[in-house]
């Protein structure tokens, strides 16, 4: 579409179907069809002539192009000339312009290059003079004036760098250097006279030269001030030296006092007599204490390897601990500026506790060795350089930790042995239902020294030996499971693999089942809730010794081993609880298996074996519930186990319940149901707070106790006819086991030949076999449709109303 246009016959999508109806849209319309050709005909001839017009238009087109060219190149051809004519017109006038500042610009040169000769000369002149002052005062020991006016005369040499080639310019370089020489020997030799390396210190008079001369040596060489301050502080500490002898008595580690005291009184010698003379950048005080920090590390390190045997646990905690509060001491009066050369090593502070290990750093203080903990208030997860002097000294002890180590392995073999005797003599926890389970005082007692190891550890060292000292823990805690623990947890009449109760599982009907008693069933709900606090104690303690540990030794502490042990603990403890309730329950049941129940003649309250099973549950459950109230997840644990032990346990004497009549097997759903309904109350029976059972452990209860109700129903349904029987046994237990088939038809008493009948026809309407099904193990079984569970409940109620 070229113009716009409201024609019809215009547009891209035109119909002539709908145009032609559009024309005529009725019979009637016809009429008008002459009129309607001729207006079309003629708009024919309109658009006939239109377009004859434009095409004899364009014959004149090409040459009105070609003359439109022809004037627009003219035109091009002119702006061309133009353009160029002002380009001329410019270079012209750039070189007028340079003609013009030609003179200005050489003007501009010789006004700098005077300027630059001016200045020059006035520096060769200063740098002569101060050449010639320099040398005069160096002769005179002027060292006041000669420290401003070397500095100037450096300054002013840098700027004839560029001249050395004059011969006058290097001469006077060669004369600077000299003096330079001459002064460093000069002052080298006046700190000499000064402070000779045998005899008494001078002072009074050269201390002011002195102090000037310093001043000087900071321009000179650094390697002069080096010599300057090596040598000082080496006839400072000579005295030591003698003093503190490896054959002297003072030199042991026990008296490692008297080394501290007499630096601290040569420093304070030292900024009395001598503090103006050093200037301050110089950090003379700090540099005489790190040396002796230095010289002590290697005596003592030197001492400690030929009297090794003589080494005991507290003198060493003893010379630690004096260590590191002088090392303390020194980061409060020092910064450590004269550490950056990397003679010594910063040390890594451990981080504060962010976890429940270590309830707070300062509750440590009252260790022996527990230094100032000012960085604890940072959360900050690396480890980050607190005291730059930590280990200046202290370094020297860790090759001897091991008695550390040993010591702790001894101290902590002799608490394991005073718990297991505490434990004997006191005897199990007192039941006290208020509070729980209470957790073994000893637990809390390991732990706090393996805290109080840990801290102490970490600041003797946070390399190998707090992997050492990790082994022993791991060692005890292994120790403590063991014998406090397991060891402590009751026994029953018959175990195989410690934990198993197989001898009540034969006892006689009406015999007495051996039940743990009230204090025993407390003992290991408290064994249960200590192994439980010891397995997430133990997980924090992994954490904190990897933050305390240095970062690469972290992937070698590695707990694991002794959480999986505590798991073991809280599993065989909850093992117990579930087999002692079970096996309570076990006479009861064999003594339904042998009831005569196709004697049964009316179906009344619920039998005495369910009363028995119930009052084992609200004997034990309550106490077990109120003993571990502080950890839930294992009495829901307890009562997962239980149900999955006894269901199984009920079913199967079920099985042995043959034959059984109508009224019988009425009376055994009645039992079922009440049974079932205690067991979905379970959790909270005897208890005044009514708290919904977990949803994991009501499925468990009401998909095996539904499983049993549908056994009995179908022992209650006729089985003539066979097909419909056979029918019902599968729909309702949907089990396509023989066996079970076979166990319900001799709980119906049908005699063999019918038996017989009825398990072909039993495996003629089975349905296919489900993938993966195992046979009579199988407890594949849908839920009861809500058909089938009313009709359940109404014939329960009907049962209920008879007996009242």
């Amino acid at each position: 579409q070229v113009f716009p246009s409201q024609d019809p016959l215009d547009r891209a999508d035109f119909n002539a179907v709908e145009y032609i109806n559009a024309l005529f849209p009725t019979e009637q319309s016809l009429a008008n069809i002459d009129e309607v050709v001729n207006k079309i005909r003629l708009k024919i001839r309109r658009l006939d002539d239109n377009i004859r017009t434009v095409v004899r238009g364009q014959t004149n087109v090409g040459q009105d192009g070609r003359q439109a060219l022809e004037e627009a190149q003219k035109a091009i051809q002119q702006l061309f000339g133009k353009i160029k004519d002002i380009k001329d017109k410019a270079e012209k006038s750039e070189q007028m312009v340079k003609e013009i500042t030609r003179d200005i610009k050489q003007l501009d040169h010789a006004k700098r290059h005077l300027t630059t000769s001016i200045t020059t000369l006035n520096h060769l002149h200063m740098l002569a003079g101060g050449v010639d002052s320099l040398e005069a005062m160096t002769r005179r020991r002027q060292y006041g004036e000669v420290a401003n006016l070397l500095q100037g005369v450096v300054n002013v040499l840098e700027h004839f760098n560029k001249y050395m080639g004059i011969p006058q310019i290097r001469q006077l370089s060669e004369r600077v250097k000299a003096a330079q020489n001459e002064l460093g020997q000069q002052i080298l030799a006046d700190f000499e006279e000064a402070f000779p390396s045998q005899g008494t210190k001078r002072t009074g008079g050269p201390s002011n030269v002195l102090r000037d001369a310093c001043l000087v040596a900071n321009v000179l060489d650094p390697r002069i001030k080096q010599e300057i301050i090596k040598k000082f502080i080496k006839q400072h500490l000579s005295e030591y030296l003698v003093l503190f002898q490896e054959n002297q008595d003072v030199a042991w580690l026990d008296k490692i006092d008297r080394r501290y005291a007499w630096i601290k009184r040569q420093l304070v010698d030292y900024e009395e007599k001598y503090g103006r003379m050093f200037p301050a950048e110089w950090c003379m005080t700090e540099r005489i204490a790190v040396e002796f920090c230095h010289v002590t590390r290697a005596e003592l390190s030197k001492i400690m390897r030929t009297r090794a045997k003589e080494i005991e646990v507290k003198l060493l905690l003893f010379a630690i601990q004096r260590t590191t509060n002088f090392e303390g001491l020194l980061a409060k009066r020092f910064s450590g500026c004269t550490l950056a050369d990397g003679t010594v090593k910063k040390p890594e502070v451990p981080p504060p506790s962010t976890n429940p290990f270590l309830e707070d750093e300062a509750g440590a203080e009252a260790d022996e060795i527990v230094m100032e903990k000012s960085d604890m208030d940072k959360p900050k997860k690396p480890k980050v350089p607190d005291n730059p002097f930590h280990g200046i000294v202290s370094k020297c002890f860790e090759p001897h930790l091991y008695v550390y180590i040993e010591s702790q392995d001894k101290n902590l073999g002799e608490l394991i042995d005073r718990f297991v005797a505490d434990f004997k003599a006191q005897g199990p926890p007192k039941p006290n239902v208020d509070e729980g389970g209470a957790v073994l005082p000893s637990c809390a007692d390991l732990f706090v020294y393996y805290k109080k190891c840990m801290v102490q550890c970490s600041q003797l060292s946070t390399g190998e030996p707090m992997i050492a000292l990790t082994t022993i823990f791991q060692k005890y805690l292994r120790e403590y499971a063991w014998k406090i623990l397991s060891g402590n947890l009751p026994k029953t009449t018959s175990s195989s693999g410690g934990l198993t109760i197989t001898s009540l599982l034969k006892e006689k009907e009406g015999s007495e089942v051996a039940k743990f008693t009230l204090e025993e069933l407390c003992l290991i709900c408290s064994i249960l809730s200590t192994a439980e606090y010891c397995l997430a104690t133990t997980q924090q303690l992994e954490e904190k010794l990897k933050e305390k540990v240095d970062a690469s030794l972290m992937e070698r502490i590695n707990l694991t081993g002794e959480m999986d042990t505590f798991s073991v603990v809280i599993s065989n403890s909850i093992q117990l609880l579930v087999q002692d309730l079970d096996a309570a329950c076990d006479p009861a049941l064999t003594a339904m298996s042998k009831m005569q129940w196709q004697n049964v003649e009316h179906v009344g309250d619920q039998s005495p074996y369910v009363t028995s099973v119930i009052l084992h549950i609200k004997q034990n459950v309550p106490i077990i519930r109120d003993n571990l109230a502080s950890t839930r997840k294992y009495f829901t644990q307890f009562c997962i186990k239980f149900a999955n032990s006894f269901i199984p346990k009920f079913i199967n004497h079920l099985f042995k319940c043959k034959p059984i009549s109508m009224v019988g097997a009425e009376q055994l759903l009645l039992d079922t149901h009440s049974l079932k309904m205690v067991l979905l109350d379970l959790p909270s029976i005897g208890s005044q707070v009514v708290r919904k059972a977990p949803a994991s452990y009501t499925k468990i209860v009401v998909k095996g106790m539904t499983r049993a109700e549908m056994i009995l129903k179908v022992v209650m349904a006729p089985h003539e006819p066979p097909v419909v029987f056979v029918d019902n046994y599968i729909k309702l237990l949907a089990d396509c086991s023989t066996d079970t088939f076979q166990k319900i038809l001799d709980m119906k008493g049908l005699k063999r030949s019918e038996q017989s009948s009825m398990l072909d026809l039993f495996r003629l309407r089975l349905p296919a076999p489900p993938p993966g099904g195992d046979g009579a193990g199988s407890l594949s079984l849908g839920a009861p449709t809500p058909e089938q569970e009313s009709s359940r409940i109404r014939k329960l109620e009907k049962l209920i109303k008879k007996r009242l």
